[in-house]
């Protein structure tokens, strides 16, 4: 089964696979054997193991197994986009990872790690396997489900091993199971047979050499548990109960109670018959974990390099030990009786000296305790009884694994700390505290994060600062996580503990989080409470100073002034941008490089900006930014009418987002999905596309504006629906009114002025006023307010300036294809009714736009207005796309073309005719067609046409 699901995915669709079995039972042999197999099929490997440490590391088995590939092959980092710098968090060497708050949760390294293995077996597969994973932490088991649920996708297979035992990784593989995503191979005990043929491959026998009665007793002591047959079947021999002489081997009749006893007095007597330092030398080992360093037991022991290496390589040691496959100067325990039968062997006051030398050698040999060093330290040092020191480095712990995102496996060690620190001081509990609720807020536990800091218990003895400052922290953490009454209780209760005269250091914090609540609760004046907030958080910031609450305040800031003042607007972001520069805050620089590209694109059209930001997000390994710089850019390349590049940067960032739960980007691009859809006239998909935005929690109270005014107005309008298109305009202004919030494209100052133009709804008062706002210099809006003016003109009689004003428009909407052609097919109905412009050429422009756009009414209502000022429709017959764009605009047909063409060999009429199977009259009407609609001289001139394209 394992090789053909090694040959699947050499040919491109992988999967995952779990051995399962108890201790002993040949899980880690026979993922070995497939590794061989992998090997010799050129594949890709990825090589990890669960962390045997009393608390699990964070990432252990993954980190092995990207590594042990970087050792056997040379990624291009390059490759991965935005995820290369994100296994930053695994691989150092790979560049500063991003910030905790920019991984956004464990599935952004999920999702790095899927995409290298499919990188790394691009050719010819992958092979990824993860040994003891009942041992791995949670955040181990977060990227292992993720790779489960995505494999199918790519030529990598996951291998594997779990413990029979109840554990977090046997529910993971069962749940996998049940959903048809994963295999499970379940390893059980030799029967008789099986376990006679063992014994006999042990000891180079045949069977009629072996009593039947030996192997009756190592089934009664073993139960066929391949580890115990083993080490059972050398106890008796060990213990002359098996013995070997002429007439081969001979059972000494034990009693089979007396087997289990032989086992345990076997190992017992290999450890008793070891040298005190060797014994010392593995007791110190066994301490730290199921493998262990040389350089540190050497340091706990004292021994030479000359005794170590004698001790690690004697007989009965290497029994017990074996070098270890991944890591140079690490041994390993071959298995975990050996290593559990050392420790049981070391008596309690001995087992808390030893603790302490080990926990010395550690410090000593890694002073800073990187990585997995400061779990070993802090569970060495609870063992030689030093609670408060490993209290503080259970802490410690904590923080770092919360900064690599592994928020769960924080939660768990800073519980531990928590505990621990009981006799320590109030500031120390404090921090620890801080990091604890910061580490159940990511973790999902907001409830609990809640329960804990609102405890008089828990937080009565700390100062009133430095519980409003974990108030303040809570509050973020639950206005993230969507739970606004909750947050708001937090932000009134760090107001109170402050009291009335706070420092402004303690208050700024607290008004960031309070501008971003009055964002989201419904009100005419919450834009003014949220910027009068962010304006005093933003002055502190500076002058304290808080780089990070300063970054937040101006980006909001530039949000909230936009509509009054888009200038100031971008002065707010390019300031955000000087201070994370100024003070090395890449991510915070990155946000506010997105949003001055939005400015750029919204009062300019242009994307350069937000391609800029999307590259610095990937190079800063910003996978949540860099998405939502792609939103972006796919809302504008709408906007332009280039849907296709929209809809391939809609679906690659719904694929991502949505395989990685990230909701709120997840939302939006299912919104830019409809928006997408109602630009193309295609009402059924956009509804479609917002049942889905539902589906995923999205609330469209709080979207009104987009969903109203820049989907169900548009879909309306290509639907010939202006009445409806009117209401979904009112909607959204209406929504605008009651409840302003910072998003700008709801046709409040663009299309809703055109149609209420056109309705003679809108007075030139009403105009004007609306085109002061600052927000209608937004270019979008901008090109329909001058079709509405160039309306309002024509309708008063000044038909010169209503003619220039659509010139203008076009000009400012000449980024914007549908839109264009849209607002000219409106106009041009006006400009028929009042006598003014050229609406003939505008409506054969639009009709031809729509017609290859295949929106059908519009097209259809352009050809009616033609008709309607007795200009020739041309027939939609087969043909009319290849007429060239010039000629389609002034009303060539597919027939006057072909006769066009024919006119490059200086053919006759007659010619002509017998060509096409027309009378030569025919043609002369057509040939005078020709010359009146192109505005050519002569039959000369337009054989010069024709030559021209066909060279084109």
């Amino acid at each position: 089964m394992l090789r053909r699901l090694l040959d699947t995915a050499i040919d491109g669709r992988g999967g995952a696979v779990f051995i399962v079995g108890e201790s002993g039972i040949g899980k880690s042999r026979l993922a070995a054997a497939t590794v061989e197999l992998a090997y010799h099929a050129g594949m890709a490997l990825l090589q990890g193991r669960g962390s045997t440490l009393c608390t699990g590391v964070p990432l252990r088995p993954i980190t092995e197994a990207v590594l042990s590939l970087l050792r056997s092959t040379t990624v291009d980092i390059t490759a991965l986009g935005p995820y290369g710098p994100v296994l930053g968090r695994l691989v150092p060497d790979w560049g500063t990872p991003p910030a905790p708050q920019e991984n956004g949760s464990v599935v952004i390294l999920a999702e790095a790690v899927l995409r290298l293995t499919g990188l790394a077996g691009l050719d010819c597969g992958c092979l990824m396997v993860l040994d003891d994973l009942q041992d791995a932490d949670a955040e181990t088991l977060m990227v292992v489900e993720y790779l489960i649920d995505n494999l199918d996708q790519q030529s990598t297979v996951l291998l594997g091993t779990i413990r029979a035992d109840d554990s977090p990784a046997m529910a993971v593989a069962h749940a996998a199971a049940r959903r048809g995503r994963c295999s499970l191979v379940m390893l059980d005990r030799l029967g008789p047979a099986e376990l006679r043929e063992m014994v006999r491959a042990c000891l180079d026998v045949t069977g009629d050499e072996l009593p039947a009665a030996a192997t009756d007793l190592i089934w009664g002591g073993s139960g066929g548990n391949p580890f115990l047959v083993e080490e059972i079947l050398t106890a008796m021999v060990e213990n002359e109960l098996l013995l070997h002489d002429a007439r081969g081997w001979q059972l000494v009749s034990p009693q089979p109670a007396a087997l289990p006893a032989a086992f345990a007095r076997s190992m017992s007597h290999r450890i008793d018959k070891l040298a005190p330092p060797a014994r010392r030398l593995l007791s110190c080992g066994a301490l730290i974990g199921q493998r262990f360093p040389v350089t540190v037991i050497q340091a706990a022991t004292g021994l030479s390099d000359r005794d170590v290496l004698n001790h690690l390589n004697g007989e009965l040691v290497a029994q017990m030990v074996t070098p270890d496959d991944q890591l140079s100067d690490w041994y390993a325990f071959r298995h975990r009786v050996a290593q559990e039968s050392l420790l049981a062997l070391i008596e309690p006051a001995d087992r808390r000296e030893l603790a302490q030398s080990v926990a010395d050698a550690v410090a000593k040999v890694h002073p800073e305790l990187p990585g997995e060093w400061c779990q070993i330290s802090a569970a060495l040092c609870l063992e030689a009884g030093d609670t408060l020191t490993a209290g503080r480095l259970f802490a410690e712990a904590g923080r770092r694994a919360l900064a690599q995102g592994a928020a769960t496996s924080a939660v768990a060690l800073l519980d531990r700390a928590w505990e621990l620190q009981a006799g320590s001081s109030p500031d120390v509990r404090a921090d620890t505290l801080e990091a604890l609720l910061q580490a159940l807020g990511e973790a999902g536990l907001v409830g609990r994060a809640l329960a804990l800091v609102n405890s008089p218990e828990q937080v009565g003895e700390l100062h009133p600062r430095r519980r409003a400052s974990l108030h303040t922290r809570l509050a973020w953490t639950a206005m993230v996580a969507g739970q606004l009454t909750d947050a708001l209780a937090q932000v009134e209760i760090a107001r109170d503990l402050l009291g009335p005269e706070p420092a402004p250091e303690d208050e700024a914090p607290i008004d960031i989080v309070a501008a971003h609540l009055a964002l989201d609760t419904p009100g005419k004046d919450q834009l003014a409470v949220a910027e009068a907030l962010t304006r005093r958080a933003a002055t502190v910031g500076a002058a304290v100073p808080l780089p990070v609450v300063a970054c937040q305040a101006w980006q909001l800031l530039g949000a909230l002034v936009r509509h009054r003042d888009p200038a100031e607007a971008t002065r707010c972001l390019e300031k955000a941008r000087s201070i994370a520069a100024e003070h090395d805050l890449p991510i915070w620089e990155v946000h506010a490089l997105i949003r001055l590209g939005n400015d750029d694109a919204l009062l300019h059209g242009t994307l350069d900006r937000l391609e800029q930001a999307r590259e610095r997000a990937r190079q800063a390994g910003a996978v949540t930014a860099r998405q939502q710089a792609e939103a972006s850019i796919a809302l504008h390349l709408i906007m332009r009418g280039e849907y296709a590049p929209a809809q391939e940067l809609i679906d690659q960032v719904h694929t991502a987002t949505s395989r990685s739960k990230l909701m709120e980007t997840t939302q939006y691009v299912l919104l830019l999905k409809a928006v997408l859809a109602a630009h193309k006239g295609r009402r059924t998909q956009m509804q479609d596309a917002l049942a889905e935005f539902r589906g995923w929690g999205g609330d469209e109270s709080l979207h009104t504006q987009r969903v109203h005014g820049l989907a169900g107005a548009f879909c309306a309008l290509l639907e010939e629906d202006r009445p409806l298109a009117l209401a979904e305009l009112t909607m959204a202004a209406g929504a605008q009114e009651t409840s302003p919030t910072v998003f700008h494209l709801s046709g409040r100052f663009g299309l809703q002025p055109l149609l209420r133009a056109m309705a003679d709804d809108l007075s030139w008062e009403e105009y004007a006023e609306l085109t002061d706002a600052p927000a209608s210099q937004l270019r979008w809006d901008r090109q329909f307010a001058l079709f509405a003016r160039a309306v309002l003109l024509g309708r008063a009689g000044q038909h010169e300036a209503a003619t220039a004003t659509v010139t203008e428009a076009m000009e400012a909407g000449a980024l914007y294809a549908m839109g264009r052609h849209l607002a000219l097919r409106l106009v041009a109905e006006s400009a028929l009714a009042d006598g003014w412009g050229s609406p003939v050429p505008w409506l054969r422009a639009a009709e031809d736009y729509f017609h290859q756009a295949d929106v059908e009414p519009v097209a259809h209502a352009c050809r009616t207005l033609l008709r309607q000022a007795g200009a020739r429709v041309a027939q939609r017959r087969q043909g009319a796309d290849e007429i060239p764009a010039g000629l389609r605009a002034v009303g060539v047909t597919v027939r006057e073309l072909e006769v066009l063409r024919l006119l490059t060999g200086r053919l006759s009429n007659r010619e002509i005719a017998e060509r096409l199977h027309l009378s030569p009259r025919t043609v002369e009407r057509h040939i005078s067609s020709l010359i009146i609609k192109t505005g050519l001289p002569n039959r000369i001139a337009l054989s010069d046409v024709a030559t021209g394209i066909d060279k084109g």
